[in-house]
Protein backbone atom coordinates (compact mmCIF):
# COMPACT_ATOMS: atom_id res chain seq x y z
CA UNK A 1 0.00 0.00 0.00
CA UNK A 2 1.12 3.65 -0.77
CA UNK A 3 1.06 5.82 1.77
CA UNK A 4 1.44 10.08 1.92
CA UNK A 5 3.96 10.07 4.42
CA UNK A 6 7.32 11.14 2.79
CA UNK A 7 10.43 8.43 3.51
CA UNK A 8 12.58 9.97 6.30
CA UNK A 9 16.28 8.41 6.68
CA UNK A 10 15.75 9.06 10.81
CA UNK A 11 19.22 7.77 11.41
CA UNK A 12 21.90 6.27 8.74
CA UNK A 13 25.63 6.46 8.61
CA UNK A 14 26.04 9.68 6.94
CA UNK A 15 23.01 11.37 8.93
CA UNK A 16 21.31 11.35 12.71
CA UNK A 17 19.10 14.30 12.33
CA UNK A 18 16.98 13.01 15.61
CA UNK A 19 19.90 13.24 17.41
CA UNK A 20 20.70 16.78 16.25
CA UNK A 21 17.43 17.85 17.08
CA UNK A 22 17.57 16.79 20.59
CA UNK A 23 21.15 18.14 20.98
CA UNK A 24 19.61 21.77 20.02
CA UNK A 25 16.62 21.44 22.07
CA UNK A 26 18.93 20.82 24.95
CA UNK A 27 21.50 23.77 24.36
CA UNK A 28 18.62 25.63 23.79
CA UNK A 29 17.31 24.73 26.98
CA UNK A 30 20.11 25.46 29.03
CA UNK A 31 22.07 28.33 27.29
CA UNK A 32 19.21 30.23 26.04
CA UNK A 33 19.63 31.39 22.29
CA UNK A 34 22.57 30.26 20.30
CA UNK A 35 22.35 32.54 17.51
CA UNK A 36 25.75 34.15 17.15
CA UNK A 37 26.83 31.38 19.40
CA UNK A 38 30.34 28.75 19.21
CA UNK A 39 29.52 25.25 19.26
CA UNK A 40 32.22 23.08 19.28
CA UNK A 41 32.68 18.94 18.06
CA UNK A 42 35.39 17.11 19.22
CA UNK A 43 36.46 13.78 17.71
CA UNK A 44 35.22 11.72 14.63
CA UNK A 45 33.75 13.33 12.17
CA UNK A 46 30.72 11.38 11.54
CA UNK A 47 26.91 11.36 11.23
CA UNK A 48 26.35 13.07 14.48
CA UNK A 49 28.90 15.70 13.55
CA UNK A 50 27.56 16.48 10.48
CA UNK A 51 23.79 16.49 11.10
CA UNK A 52 24.98 18.41 14.20
CA UNK A 53 26.84 21.24 11.92
CA UNK A 54 23.64 21.10 9.74
CA UNK A 55 21.27 22.68 12.21
CA UNK A 56 23.46 24.39 13.61
CA UNK A 57 24.41 26.47 10.69
CA UNK A 58 20.56 26.87 9.39
CA UNK A 59 20.03 28.66 13.06
CA UNK A 60 22.69 30.86 12.88
CA UNK A 61 25.09 29.15 15.23
CA UNK A 62 28.99 28.88 14.44
CA UNK A 63 30.98 25.17 14.36
CA UNK A 64 34.21 24.59 15.55
CA UNK A 65 35.09 20.87 14.44
CA UNK A 66 38.19 19.91 15.59
CA UNK A 67 39.49 16.04 14.15
CA UNK A 68 42.59 14.45 13.82
CA UNK A 69 44.05 14.49 10.28
CA UNK A 70 42.20 12.12 8.48
CA UNK A 71 39.37 12.16 10.15
CA UNK A 72 37.47 15.41 9.39
CA UNK A 73 35.57 16.49 7.19
CA UNK A 74 36.42 17.24 3.32
CA UNK A 75 36.69 20.76 1.92
CA UNK A 76 33.74 20.18 -0.13
CA UNK A 77 31.83 19.26 2.85
CA UNK A 78 32.64 22.43 4.84
CA UNK A 79 32.00 24.02 1.70
CA UNK A 80 28.58 22.36 1.46
CA UNK A 81 28.41 23.09 5.36
CA UNK A 82 28.93 27.01 4.61
CA UNK A 83 26.32 27.13 2.28
CA UNK A 84 23.36 26.21 4.54
CA UNK A 85 22.29 29.20 6.96
CA UNK A 86 23.85 31.96 8.71
CA UNK A 87 25.84 30.09 10.72
CA UNK A 88 29.39 28.98 9.68
CA UNK A 89 31.96 25.71 10.17
CA UNK A 90 35.46 25.54 10.82
CA UNK A 91 37.35 23.08 11.23
CA UNK A 92 41.20 22.33 13.22
CA UNK A 93 43.38 19.56 13.76
CA UNK A 94 43.67 20.77 17.41
CA UNK A 95 41.41 19.90 19.75
CA UNK A 96 41.92 23.31 22.45
CA UNK A 97 41.51 25.36 19.39
CA UNK A 98 38.16 24.09 18.52
CA UNK A 99 36.84 23.91 21.88
CA UNK A 100 38.22 27.72 22.95
CA UNK A 101 35.19 30.00 23.54
CA UNK A 102 32.79 27.26 22.55
CA UNK A 103 29.17 27.54 24.83
CA UNK A 104 29.09 23.89 24.33
CA UNK A 105 31.17 20.96 23.39
CA UNK A 106 30.43 17.69 22.25
CA UNK A 107 31.77 14.98 21.06
CA UNK A 108 30.73 10.66 20.19
CA UNK A 109 32.61 7.43 20.36
CA UNK A 110 35.95 7.07 18.44
CA UNK A 111 34.79 3.56 17.08
CA UNK A 112 31.66 3.87 16.21
CA UNK A 113 29.45 0.16 14.90
CA UNK A 114 31.27 -1.47 12.16
CA UNK A 115 34.58 0.13 12.81
CA UNK A 116 35.70 -2.18 16.18
CA UNK A 117 38.97 -3.74 13.87
CA UNK A 118 40.10 -0.53 13.78
CA UNK A 119 39.47 -0.01 17.81
CA UNK A 120 42.93 -0.10 18.36
CA UNK A 121 44.28 2.31 15.96
CA UNK A 122 41.88 4.91 16.49
CA UNK A 123 42.88 5.26 20.08
CA UNK A 124 46.06 6.40 18.71
CA UNK A 125 44.86 8.51 16.20
CA UNK A 126 42.81 10.22 18.50
CA UNK A 127 45.26 10.67 21.22
CA UNK A 128 44.69 14.38 22.54
CA UNK A 129 40.31 14.35 21.75
CA UNK A 130 39.35 12.75 24.62
CA UNK A 131 37.76 15.45 26.57
CA UNK A 132 39.13 16.08 29.91
CA UNK A 133 39.03 19.17 32.65
CA UNK A 134 41.44 21.29 31.17
CA UNK A 135 39.71 21.09 27.09
CA UNK A 136 36.54 22.60 28.90
CA UNK A 137 38.29 25.02 31.05
CA UNK A 138 39.51 26.58 27.12
CA UNK A 139 35.52 27.02 26.80
CA UNK A 140 33.73 29.52 27.21
CA UNK A 141 32.57 30.37 30.51
CA UNK A 142 29.29 27.97 31.63
CA UNK A 143 30.03 25.97 28.62
CA UNK A 144 28.38 22.62 28.58
CA UNK A 145 29.18 19.24 27.90
CA UNK A 146 27.33 17.12 25.34
CA UNK A 147 27.44 13.42 24.29
CA UNK A 148 24.80 11.46 22.19
CA UNK A 149 25.67 7.84 23.98
CA UNK A 150 26.68 5.10 24.86
CA UNK A 151 30.38 6.66 26.19
CA UNK A 152 33.52 5.28 26.98
CA UNK A 153 35.08 7.13 29.95
CA UNK A 154 38.90 7.09 29.42
CA UNK A 155 38.82 7.62 25.77
CA UNK A 156 36.51 10.46 24.04
CA UNK A 157 36.09 11.70 27.42
CA UNK A 158 37.04 11.49 30.73
CA UNK A 159 34.91 10.71 34.24
CA UNK A 160 35.25 13.62 35.61
CA UNK A 161 33.91 15.26 32.42
CA UNK A 162 30.90 13.43 31.66
CA UNK A 163 29.82 12.15 35.32
CA UNK A 164 30.56 16.11 36.31
CA UNK A 165 28.25 19.29 36.37
CA UNK A 166 29.06 20.69 33.04
CA UNK A 167 27.56 17.87 31.30
CA UNK A 168 23.73 17.66 29.78
CA UNK A 169 24.06 14.28 28.39
CA UNK A 170 21.13 12.99 30.81
CA UNK A 171 18.84 15.94 29.57
CA UNK A 172 20.24 15.40 26.28
CA UNK A 173 18.90 11.54 26.25
CA UNK A 174 15.75 12.45 27.32
CA UNK A 175 15.36 14.93 25.05
CA UNK A 176 15.59 12.29 22.36
CA UNK A 177 12.54 11.53 22.93
CA UNK A 178 10.62 14.91 22.75
CA UNK A 179 12.88 14.81 19.15
CA UNK A 180 11.47 12.13 17.99
CA UNK A 181 8.01 12.32 18.84
CA UNK A 182 8.09 15.97 17.13
CA UNK A 183 9.49 14.42 13.99
CA UNK A 184 6.46 11.72 13.77
CA UNK A 185 3.76 14.25 14.93
CA UNK A 186 5.23 16.55 11.76
CA UNK A 187 5.49 13.58 9.17
CA UNK A 188 2.10 12.58 10.18
CA UNK A 189 0.47 16.22 10.06
CA UNK A 190 -0.65 15.98 13.52
CA UNK A 191 -1.43 19.28 15.11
Amino acid sequence: ACSSVPVVNMLSDRSHPLQAFADMLTMQQVHGSLEGATVAYVGDWNNVSRSLAEICVMLGVHVSLGCPVGFGASDAELERLNLLGAGSVRQSHRALDAVAGAIAVHTDTWTSMGQEAEKAERVKRFEGFGVDESMMAAAAPGAGFYHCLPAYRGYEVQAEVIDGPQSHVIAQAHNRLHAARGAMAFLLGVR
